[in-house]
């Protein structure tokens, strides 16, 4: 074996040791797991019922610690505007509010959970299910918002749980299935919530993508809801950029996953069928069952060159009809958001380049947005996406706190 692949080796070992212990303590917080919901709640009703986006389909109560949980299936919309139905869950703190006004509720964005329904985060913040120790840093999110008293609604997005492939980092879906989430738990009976009350928005990593993209749709696709800030940490903003970074990496399992998002919101794309050769197609099909953990330890290190029929890097295609306008139109930054909201991104994040962030911010800052880009603390150079998510769920949860004490946001446009 290579020195330097030993030395990526010892790597993913620290950091996955890092993500154990981690999850140990999450693990304390919600309990021993348990058995899985019954899985005829994640079969939508056919045809979907009338109703708006947002409506709930159908609840039932689920589990969290020190919390009132239920889990919701709800109406949103897909890439392409056709309706489909989204499971999640919403989550009030048992704690009373404190600040001024009604709770408010945040959309909770979750960072990459895998393909399979059983990694949806409906399953595994509620102890159940089979997803891996990275479901557990979900946990930290929600508690850091939780603690601040703010209720949470947590979506699955598209595809997670419900039939279906996960339309992973696909910009209009997230966007679609974090707003619909926000609308849900206000029509959800019986938590005591407002109706029109102050809503956040906050997501790493996938999720940050997913919090960014809700945050410059909200005024075209959710008018209606009063968000007062968004917190987007280390956000997958320019998908062509990150085929050439993530390409024979770490990480290079999530290159495949964006590839099953394409897919999954462009069939006519044809990804799979015309660029894929037999070894790209049996992974796609083994990729689509995985969680995060056992996705990143399978494919850690494969030259996407050696999945295509001509032997090309996934990258070489981007630029080429039909993927180049799909990467345009999933590029993050396009529109101004309505409401301040707050980027972050660590320096030396091995996952996601730092630029990605720093370039969203930029973006929006150039169309006249309320931005803030901030360096994300990680405390180890190795691993820094993943020890990034241990700064960034604190630093999401005071930033928004301020926003709902009425604080005015800082923007640095022009400063960094």
């Amino acid at each position: 074996m290579p020195g330097s692949h030993r030395r990526h080796k010892r790597l993913l070992a620290r950091v996955c040791a890092a993500l154990a212990t981690t999850g140990l303590l999450a693990a304390l917080l919600v309990g021993a797991a348990q058995a899985g919901p019954a899985e005829d709640f994640y079969t939508p009703p056919s045809p979907l019922p009338a109703g708006a986006n947002g409506d709930v389909i159908k609840s039932q109560p689920s589990q969290y610690s020190n919390a009132k949980a239920t889990r919701i299936m709800y109406l949103s919309r897909d890439a392409k505007n056709k309706r489909i139905a989204v499971t999640g869950t919403v989550i009030v703190p048992d704690k009373a509010w404190a600040g001024p006004g009604p709770r408010p509720v945040v959309a909770y964005a979750p960072f990459t959970a895998g393909m399979g329904d059983q990694c949806a985060p409906s399953k595994t913040l509620a102890g159940e299910s089979s997803g891996d120790i990275a479901a557990t840093f979900q946990n930290t999110f929600v508690d850091s918002l939780l603690g601040k008293g703010f209720a949470v609604a947590q979506t699955d997005y598209e595809g997670l749980g419900t039939p279906g492939e996960h339309a992973y980092v696909m910009r209009l879906s997230e966007a679609h299935t974090v707003l619909d989430v926000l609308r849900a738990a206000q029509r959800l009976p019986g938590t005591g919530l407002p109706t029109d009350g102050p809503l956040g928005i906050m997501g790493y990593s996938e999720g940050g993508g997913g919090a960014a993209s809700a945050a410059e749709l909200a005024s075209s696709y959710a008018p209606d809801l009063d968000i007062k800030g968004a917190y987007a940490g280390a956000a997958p903003a320019d998908k062509a950029k990150l085929a050439k970074s993530l390409d024979g990496g770490l990480y290079v399992a999530f290159l495949g996953y964006a590839l099953i998002g394409i897919n999954t919101s462009y069939p006519e794309s044809g990804i799979v069928e015309n660029l894929a050769n037999d070894k790209g197609k049996q992974l796609f099909e083994a990729a689509r069952k995985t969680c995060t953990i056992g996705a990143v330890t399978s494919y850690m290190f494969t030259q996407s060159s050696t999945l295509t029929k001509d032997g090309r890097p996934v990258s070489a295609y981007l630029n080429q009809a039909p993927f180049d306008k799909i990467v345009a139109e999933n590029r993050i930054g396009q529109a101004k958001p309505s409401m301040p909201v707050l980027v972050e991104h660590a320096l030396l994040d091995d996952a996601i380049p730092y630029e990605n962030g720093k370039q969203l911010a930029k973006d929006w800052c150039a169309k006249g947005a309320s931005a803030e880009f901030r360096d994300l603390i990680a405390f180890t150079p190795v691993g820094a996406h993943a020890m990034g998510a241990l700064s960034a769920s604190g630093n999401a949860a005071n930033w928004l706190n301020d926003r709902f004490a009425g604080k005015p946001a800082t923007g640095n446009c022009g400063k960094f």
